[in-house]
């Protein structure tokens, strides 16, 4: 059946997903880009110069900074927003939305002060309707060059997962379905976490050791975390917990991985951040995770170090001595 699809974003991941749409001839896709100056550059040039150089977006793509065209007669919505600015951004779109559509989330983070998921965000503001939650290793870089990858889609709505992995499904992009919506959610957002860590050992120059057992031990944390908010604890073992963990720790196109490897050689968060082109979720969902998991008393060791080098002006080397001289325990 022939799908309708508006891409809410313009961003690296809004647009790679929009060419991954348009590889179904049957499927009608549009981009939104909320700055008009944005949306007529990527439509005349055919590129996200910005975010994808080089990589051409489909003709048949429309890109439009109109929002009640691009989502005229859509029956899928997918959000490709940055957390922080989500809210926003929604209440500006939900005037011109009729009906009951569904979204599909590729968003990871959790929202300061509320501390919700996206799909929760995406509830409060566009009125209760159902989400899946795109997740796993699916860097915007590969995905936009068609290098293969593979994907959880989750939802309690299993025949809308079913739907949505049809929906994306290539020969090099593979979707799975998962019925543990909150458990994808978290393990996107907080893999995000672990990544500047990951990112601060590179820079610190600490070696593979040292990283392996930061991502391991970063694991058990992300899979503490998401049980004691209801999560499945097999979620965070397959692609969307570890598969996007390992990705997000090790790829040079890791944006928080790369905040942290500039921290660890000793540049300020203020001077990276403000010679960045695109989002570093990681950092703001650190203070997310870090203050709902000092509500619910859950432990959070390298969480609560990442939080203090980036917030409390706590050195890297410092931040791993605290790590390493903690009382020893069993595994």
């Amino acid at each position: 059946m022939a799908e309708t699809i508006t891409v809410l974003g313009s961003g690296a991941m809004a647009t790679a997903c929009s060419i991954l749409l348009a590889e179904h001839s049957e499927q009608s896709v549009t981009l939104w880009a909320r700055n008009p100056a944005h949306a007529e550059t990527m439509d005349s040039e055919r590129e996200n110069r910005r975010l994808l150089p080089g990589v051409r977006i489909p003709d048949s793509v429309t890109i439009t900074a109109d929002i009640a065209a691009a989502v005229e007669g859509a029956g899928l919505l997918v959000a490709a927003i940055p957390t922080k600015f989500l809210r926003e951004a929604l209440t500006g779109i939900s005037p011109h939305l009729s009906g009951n559509r569904p979204v599909v989330s590729v968003i990871k983070g959790l929202e300061n002060e509320t501390f919700l998921r996206p799909s929760e965000i995406i509830a409060e503001v566009l009125g209760e309707r159902a989400v899946v939650a795109l997740g796993g290793p699916s860097h915007a870089e590969e995905i936009s060059r068609r290098l293969p990858a593979s994907v959880v889609a989750a939802s309690g709505d299993l025949k809308l997962a079913q739907r949505v992995q049809q929906t994306f499904s290539t020969d090099r992009f593979r979707v799975y379905t998962n019925p543990d919506i909150i458990g994808v959610e978290l393990a996107g957002a907080l893999k995000n976490v672990i990544a500047i860590a990951a990112g601060i050992c590179d820079g610190l120059e600490y070696g593979d050791n040292a990283k392996s057992a930061l991502m391991t031990r970063g694991l058990v944390e992300i899979t503490r975390f998401g049980m004691a908010l209801g999560a499945e604890a097999g979620t965070f073992t397959g692609l969307a917990g570890i598969g996007d963990l390992i990705t997000t720790c090790i790829s040079p196109y890791g944006r928080n991985r790369m905040v942290g490897e500039r921290l660890g050689k000793g540049e300020t968060l203020g001077e990276i951040l403000d010679s960045m082109d695109a989002v570093a979720e990681g950092v703001t969902t650190t203070k997310s995770v870090y203050e709902l998991a000092e509500q619910k008393e859950i432990d959070m060791p390298i969480t609560a170090e990442v939080y203090r080098v980036l917030f409390e002006d706590k050195s890297p080397a410092e931040a791993t001595n605290s790590l390493m001289l903690r009382p020893h325990r069993s595994e």
